[in-house]
């Protein structure tokens, strides 16, 4: 069963990335006209398709916490990393237009990366400091500007079973540190349960996210703000536990 949802899921998504192309030109019309009104047409867009790519893999999602999403500021939400699933599973809760801070190689992807750039994603070379310097610097400007930004301070997708989550780094906080705005800590359990613990295989698992209530830089003592990763990781942490009780609970019902 889980090999035929894949397939039924990839073959579908593909087809609504075809059909994407015609609505993509009209987003691109929409945007000599207002920029704003584009921004809300693409997000629109990207909801509804993501929304059905998470209904055909038949996860079940639990949310808690978007009342502590400001809904009046941009923010910085600061996640853990191990799907794919996150993206589709995240992105259609976001309140406002949020740009994810991706690794370089989504540049290269026909279609998916022109939807990325016009939801104002940035692509992150990790590999060239003065690149990286003109991605943050970018991010911090778009934040400055009302456009939300997500970071996975782990550096990439968590591919080891050892650690539930691994350190962060610490440079990736400087988005909202140089900003100044809130940080909104959204952690994430059980989503590689859906498909990469099993890849090619989908499974109709129960997966987690949950939005902290925000703090910013300046709200922590000079020690915690001095490591700031390690902070919130350890915050994190806590929660990742909490919701990993959720969801046995769950189970165990069954």
């Amino acid at each position: 069963m889980g090999y035929i949802r894949f397939g039924y899921t990839a073959i579908i998504v593909f087809i609504l990335f075809i059909l994407s192309i015609p609505v993509l030109l009209i987003d691109l019309l929409i945007g000599v006209f207002s920029m704003k009104a584009r921004d809300k047409f693409t997000m629109g867009v990207v909801r509804v398709t993501f929304s059905i790519a998470v209904f055909l893999t038949g996860i079940k999602v639990h949310v808690s916490g978007l009342e502590n999403i400001p809904k009046d500021k941009a923010v910085v939400y600061i996640g853990n990393h191990r799907s794919f699933i996150d993206v589709l599973v995240s992105y259609k809760l976001f309140p406002e237009i949020t740009a994810f801070i991706a690794k370089k190689e989504f540049s290269k992807v026909p279609i998916l990366s022109w939807w990325m750039r016009l939801l104002h994603n940035l692509f992150l070379d990790r590999h060239d400091i003065k690149q990286g310097t003109k991605t943050i610097l970018k991010a911090i400007e778009q934040v400055n500007n009302g456009i939300s930004a997500v970071i996975f301070p782990e550096g990439t997708r968590n591919k080891t079973y050892e650690h539930d989550i691994t350190e962060f780094h610490e440079g990736s906080f400087k988005i909202a540190t140089k900003s100044g705005c809130p940080i909104v800590m959204m952690t994430m359990y059980n989503m590689s349960a859906a498909l990469e613990d099993h890849f090619p295989q989908i499974r109709n698992v129960h997966v987690f996210i949950d939005f902290a209530k925000p703090f910013t830089a300046n709200d922590l003592d000079p020690e915690d703000k001095k490591h700031i990763g390690a902070y919130t990781r350890e915050k994190m942490l806590v929660r990742y536990d909490e919701l990993r009780k959720e969801h046995d609970a769950i189970i165990a019902k069954k």
